[in-house]
């Protein structure tokens, strides 16, 4: 169809719309990034916008660098990424598939129930205690078992499974396949799409995790995650250089340079799995 006068000046409008939310989103971003390679003093005296780096320092890159607090954070952090979604993803695709079958028994009176936690939780003190009983508290389990499944998630994936043509489930049935096999070698293969999505919202859940930290892990600095240390340092504007060269005005510095040493890594990982977004997205949100 040709497109009219109408059409090009309703583009123009949304193109210009989006454009204008990308550079708001973008900005923060920049300015971070700008502060984190900047002259201390001259941040300090800096007002306004921020493009640049007003100067050039790498002094609060030298600092991050000497905290040891932050690098123990990050090997903390990779641990409960890759642990973590490692058991939300066997935990989760195993649940979404038992619901996305048909002729299971009971299986709207479990989702009903697995739908009603999403509305009602016992609340910070029954999770704290039950973490306690089971004699988790101040260990890494802490982190990763209590949140094992996400509801939303787990939703999500089933609908995706259900998407799967029944054909495709019974051709292996037929040739003496268990639920075993057909769940993860016919599936898990076509549904990599939604996985991806399920598997990215656990990861980047994982990484900015720090309150269940902050609850779960009182007298277990050594295992804090890396947002925890990173939130120490926003919070309370700590020096982080070594000895008695501790000089005040690099704080404000070295939380822009904690920033990105916290952020770079999941920002490089965005990139590889955004194709998959929609596509994953949609396939777990429609049912046919």
């Amino acid at each position: 169809m040709k497109k009219t006068r109408t059409d090009y000046v309703i583009n123009f409008l949304i193109g210009t719309f989006l454009t204008i939310i990308c550079l708001l989103f973008l900005y923060p971003i920049v300015h971070v990034l700008a502060a984190s390679f900047s002259d201390p003093m001259q941040l300090m005296n800096h007002r306004g916008l921020l493009f640049k780096p007003t100067g050039f320092s790498l002094d609060g890159y030298e600092a991050v660098m000497q905290n040891k607090g932050l690098w123990t954070g990050y090997g903390n952090t990779i641990f409960y990424v890759l642990a973590g979604t490692f058991v939300n993803m066997v935990f989760t695709i195993v649940a979404a598939y038992v619901l996305s079958r048909k002729g299971w028994r009971l299986k709207k009176q479990i989702t009903f129930f697995i739908v009603f936690t999403m509305y009602f939780t016992g609340g910070i003190i029954p999770n704290f205690l039950l973490v306690k009983g089971l004699g988790i508290l101040n260990s890494r389990l802490a982190l990763i078992l209590p949140n094992a499944i996400a509801t939303w998630n787990l939703l999500v994936l089933r609908t995706g499974f259900a998407s799967v043509p029944e054909s495709l489930i019974e051709a292996p049935k037929i040739d003496g396949a268990n639920e075993w096999q057909i769940m993860w070698k016919v599936v898990v293969p076509v549904s990599k799409a939604s996985i991806a999505v399920i598997l990215l919202f656990y990861a980047v859940g994982h990484w900015n995790s720090w309150f269940n930290a902050m609850v779960y892990l009182p007298s277990a600095r050594d295992l804090y995650p890396l947002q925890l240390y990173l939130r120490e340092i926003l919070i309370s504007n700590a020096d982080v250089a070594a000895g008695d060269n501790t000089i005040n005005y690099i704080g404000e510095l070295v939380k822009y340079c904690a920033i990105i040493v916290s952020t770079v890594p999941i920002l490089c990982i965005y990139p590889f799995v955004q194709k998959y977004f929609v596509q994953g997205v949609m396939m777990g949100s429609i049912k046919e």
